[in-house]
Parts: C-alpha cells; structure tokens; sequence
C-alpha cells in the first residue's frame, strides 16, 4: 500500500501527523509549570537548583534527540525510496544508540554532576543549593533509560508516519509524572516531602510508565517499519548516515543548554535573574513545545517526499507548516505580553523580582514570530539531510549572538537589559535562514519532478 505521507492531500496529512505531537508537547509544557511552580513552593532556592541543572536535563535530551532526528530522517527517506530492509536496520540501530546514551548519562551522573554544579554554586555560601541539585541531578540522568528508549520508539513509529501512537505513551508518562509531582513534592497523601528530590522521582515514574507503554505498542501492534534483532549487525553505512543529520542535530540542540549554563553563571549574582531565567523556559514552552510537535509531524513528510522526488508536496508541506507555527507564535507572544503578571504570581513572584520578571517575558517573547520561520526551516534542513546549515544557525544564533549580546547589555546597561539579546538575536537567525533556504531551492528542490499535485493544502 503507498505510505500516506505520499498521497494524502497535505493540509489533511500536516494535521494528521502534527496534531499527536503537538498534544503531547503541550502535555509536556503543562508538566513544566506544574511540576516548577510546586518546587517553587518549596522556595526560590529550590527552583533556582533545578534550573542549574535545567542545562544538564536538555544536553541529555540533545543527544537522545538528534540521534532520535538523524534516525527519523533516515528511516523516511528509504522508505520513499522503497527500500524497506534498511528502513527496518536503520531501526533497529537506534536502539543500540538508546544504550550507550544511557550509559553515558549514567556515568555523568556518579563522577561529573558534582564538579559541573560547583562551576555556578562554588565551594561556600551556597550549599543548600548546590545539595539540592545534585540529588536532582542524579535522580533524572540514572534514571534516564527509560526516555531514551522511548524517544526511540517514537522517533521510529513517527518516521513512518504514524504519530499517534507516540502522543498515547507520551501522555500517559507526562500525566502520570504530573500526578505524582505534587505528591513527592509536598508530600500530599501521607507521601514522604521530598521537595527537588521528590520532582526527581516523579519524572522516573512518570518515564517508566510511557516506556511500559510505549513497548507494548511496538512489540504489540502492526507497523510499516518492523524492529528486529534477528541476525542484527552493526553497519557502519547506517551509523554514517544516522549520524551526518544526527550529529548536528546534536550539537545544534546543545547550544542551548550550554547557552543557558553561561547565563546561569553571568546572572548568577544578580538577585533572582536566574530565577527569572528558570520561569521563563520553563513556561515558554506553551509556545515553543507545540511548534517543535509541529515541525516533528513536517519533517517525515518532507523528507518522505524529497527521498520520492515529489517537489509538489515537498514545497506545499513545508510552506503549510510555517504558516501554522506563525499562528502558534502569535498567539503565544499576546499572552506573555497580557498576562506576564499572572504568570509571575503563578510562580509567588514578590517585589524586584515580580517587576523584572513582567519585563524580561514581553521582552523576550518578542523573538518567537520570526523564531517560527527559523524552526521550520530547519527542521527543512534536517529532512534533506542538511544538518549542517541546522547547526550552523543554531550556533550563531545561541552563542554567537545571544550569550555576547547577553553579556555586553549586562555590564553596560544592568540586568533589565539582557533579555533584548533574544530577539536581536533571532532577527540574525531569521537573515541567515533565508539565505540557507533559497540555496536548498535552487539547488536541490526545484531541479525536483512536480510529482503528485498537492491538494487541499489548508
């Protein structure tokens, strides 16, 4: 049967395969303020810990992610190509992945996590700080092996366009670690209160809980891409190619974290900047979560049809999802410029840090409707197997302009100041993006067939 990324019209296919992620990054955002707005109830110490290990948690998101990105794009560019045994050894691999990641996070956890958090707490004055981040920090990064191998079923089920499937297990770890949060935080229904420790926990739960799901699925129902071990080996054609999208995948999803651990460390002794950093990811991912879930239902498409040289689809899919992320972003940036009060008092923001909580949200949500353009087009990239243009926008973006810009506004102007680095930054972005996008076209997409016409785009 032809793969319904190949025929359905692409309005109907864009929301078919993007409205599973996007539910279930929503779940996640909800997760987000749920589970911070509790630990900030334990103080502002305790939600400024988690957010100094905030950085850690995305690096090892980074590398399940890209490698997770690099795999999808593999897997749906054979199966355009109808070469359905290295999709299915492809698959296979990004297991083999799972496991040495988890390793890695493993061994971070028991000999680096201590140095790296002394990096922003030192050895003195800060140490109900620091010994509440290092239990954190153990907890999620041992404890992590169960969201690296979901990650991978999702990416595998998602590559062949099903991304239903991957929104159910999905939720139910989010909903279950959302559950539990309150409960191992606070110590509700006769619970042990166990404060940063306990959203620790928590996530672990809620993480076995999809991976239970998340196997039963793989193991239990039909998919278009078969796992199997049965006669496995290691192909280093399959780790290449994973890997020339992966890697900077990888290194693109980790300027952030690093990214933030640098404005950790320059913001650290300003009041409750770090505080204020911490609020602000964490609840700019209503915006941002659900276009990332979009972008996770384009790519496969795009990707499916470029590998069947459709350039009809290609081109339709790929304008169709920036105008819906444009959508979500202008929707996301109204509400933090109406309502960031409501959502500094969400956080029991009091005084200074009520006043510059308010400014730097309107400030820096000022970067997401151009940010929209940027997130699309690079998931354009990774689709085509151009995660360098990818990485290179990402490292400019994050670090070539927004961690200067960050510091220089910071010791000429004071600490109101620094949130402008965002969006003069993403204007940046948005330049070189263009640039990249128009080269991809003259050079590889409108050399393309027209293919199958593309109906019902909206």
């Amino acid at each position: 049967m032809e793969n319904k990324m190949g025929v359905m019209p692409i309005g109907k296919l864009l929301a078919n395969m993007s409205a599973p992620p996007m539910v279930s990054m929503f779940a996640v955002a909800l997760y987000n303020i749920i589970d911070s707005v509790f630990v900030a109830m334990v103080s502002e110490d305790a939600l400024t810990a988690v957010t100094l290990v905030f950085p850690v948690q995305m690096i090892m998101m980074s590398l399940s992610v890209g490698i997770g990105v690099g795999l999808a794009s593999l897997i749906s560019r054979r199966l355009g190509e109808k070469r359905q045994k290295d999709a299915e050894a492809a698959a296979a691999h990004g297991f083999v992945f799972a496991g040495v990641l988890w390793i890695l996070f493993a061994l971070f956890a028991i000999f680096l996590a201590e140095p790296f958090l002394r990096l922003f707490t030192g050895t003195q004055g800060h140490e109900g700080i620091f010994d509440m981040a290092l239990v954190y920090c153990r907890i999620v990064m041992i404890g992590s092996m169960f969201i690296n191998i979901s990650l991978t079923i999702e990416r595998i089920l998602q590559a062949t366009g099903n991304t239903f499937h991957p929104m159910l297990f999905n939720i139910i770890g989010v909903g279950i670690n959302s559950a539990m949060a309150p409960i191992l935080i606070m110590g509700y229904l006769g619970a042990p209160q166990l404060g940063v420790a306990g959203a620790g926990y928590a996530a672990i739960i809620g993480q076995f809980a999809g991976f239970a799901v998340a196997m039963y699925i793989l193991l239990k129902k039909k998919h278009a891409v078969k796992v199997s071990f049965r006669g496995f080996r290691l192909r280093a054609e399959i780790i290449r190619d994973i890997l020339v999208v992966g890697i900077p995948t990888i290194v693109m999803q980790a300027t952030m974290p690093i990214l933030i651990s640098a404005l950790n460390k320059i913001l650290f002794d300003y009041g409750s900047a770090v505080f204020i950093l911490g609020v602000y990811y964490r609840i700019s991912t209503f915006a941002i979560l659900p276009v990332i879930g979009l972008n996770q239902g384009a790519l496969p498409i795009m990707g499916y049809n470029f590998g069947a040289k459709n350039r009809l689809r290609l081109v339709a899919a790929y304008k169709t999802a920036i105008g819906a992320a444009m959508v979500i972003m202008v929707i996301g940036t109204a509400l933090f410029w109406i309502f960031p009060d409501r959502i500094m008092l969400l956080y029991s923001a009091t005084g200074e840090t009520f006043d510059m909580g308010v400014h730097a949200l309107r400030t820096i949500s000022l970067c997401w409707i151009p940010g929209a353009f940027v997130i699309i087009s690079i998931g354009m990239f990774q689709a085509l197997a151009h995660g360098m243009f990818a990485l290179i926008i990402s490292i400019v973006r994050q670090l070539g302009f927004i961690l200067p810009l960050a510091y220089i506004l910071l010791m000429h102007f004071g600490v109101y100041s620094v949130w402008y680095a965002y969006p003069l930054a993403e204007i940046s972005a948005l330049v070189m993006t263009a640039l990249f996008v128009r080269r991809i076209f003259t050079k590889e997409i409108n050399g393309l067939p027209d293919g199958a016409p593309a109906i019902g785009r909206m």
